[in-house]
């Protein structure tokens, strides 16, 4: 399966990260990917304002991007945000060709390190699985990933390959806790893991709020035995993966980890 991962930094103006949008995914056409990932944020950065910018823009944003997946005949994978009455629902939008939109609901709030994201935030409930070329495909978001029971219920509902989108909040040792957390979560549920970050603004000069996580670069891809097959760093970037999935059954044939849990795992 080939696919694009894109790897920018959002700011809070929403035509500009549109166009950015616009851009990556009109190249990744051109490589022949089937679809294509944007980082949790895409729409706005995190920073003061985010349910206003999400009522005002929310709905021609969307309209925005069924348009761009029918022209250029792939999904597009991106984060973005919806209004509540007094909060916002960070969502992974995923846009088909054929004009079919789903999304995702962030589960796991970022309450940790300082922050409280359930503070403006609303959680979603239910895991999603979308299927793409007859291949389906596990999503998360962000602080998903330090959850292994997540990606073990994507997995056990047909996913050989979880896409992971990010905004990861920069400070010690995060990028290595990034890396080793995509790894984990491919060894301890036999799918391939593709964990996408907002780049690293101390890297590409994007002008981004200053508080809250604006993203370290560093996104990857592991095989389900934790091999990194692709791995970037903290700049702006459109990579380009290509999988053979077939590895994620040989994965679990080998080491049946779900096939041997307990403990409700």
């Amino acid at each position: 399966m080939k696919f694009a991962l894109a790897q920018i930094n959002s700011t809070t103006t929403v035509p500009d990260n549109l166009e950015k949008v616009r851009t990556y995914t009109g190249e990744a056409a051109e490589s022949g990917a089937r679809f294509i990932v944007f980082p949790e944020a895409t729409m706005s950065a995190f920073g003061s304002g985010l349910r206003t910018i999400a009522e005002e823009h929310a709905e021609s944003w969307r309209a925005a991007l069924q348009d761009l997946a029918a022209e250029t005949g792939i999904t597009i994978i991106v984060g973005e945000f919806a209004a509540t009455a007094d909060k916002v629902i960070n969502l992974l939008g995923v846009y088909a060709p054929t004009g079919e939109r789903r999304e995702y609901a962030k589960i796991h709030l970022y309450d940790a390190f300082g922050f409280k994201e359930s503070d403006t935030v609303e959680a979603g409930e239910d895991p999603l699985v979308i299927d793409i070329d007859d291949e389906t495909i596990g999503l998360a978001l962000c602080y998903d990933i330090r959850f292994p029971k997540l990606f073990a219920e994507l997995s056990r509902r047909g996913a050989r390959l979880a896409v992971v989108a990010a905004s990861w909040g920069a400070g010690e040792r995060k990028v290595e806790q990034w890396e080793i957390l995509a790894r984990a979560r491919a060894l301890d549920s036999n799918m391939f893991i593709a964990a996408l970050g907002q780049a690293d603004p101390e890297v590409t000069g994007v002008d981004v709020p200053k508080k809250g996580p604006t993203g370290v670069g560093h996104s990857l891809v592991s095989d389900p035995l934790g091999k990194v097959l692709h791995s970037l760093d903290g700049a702006e970037r459109l990579e380009i993966v290509d999988l053979d999935l077939n590895a994620a059954d040989s994965a679990a044939e080998a080491v049946p980890v779900l096939a041997n849990a307990k403990l409700g795992y």
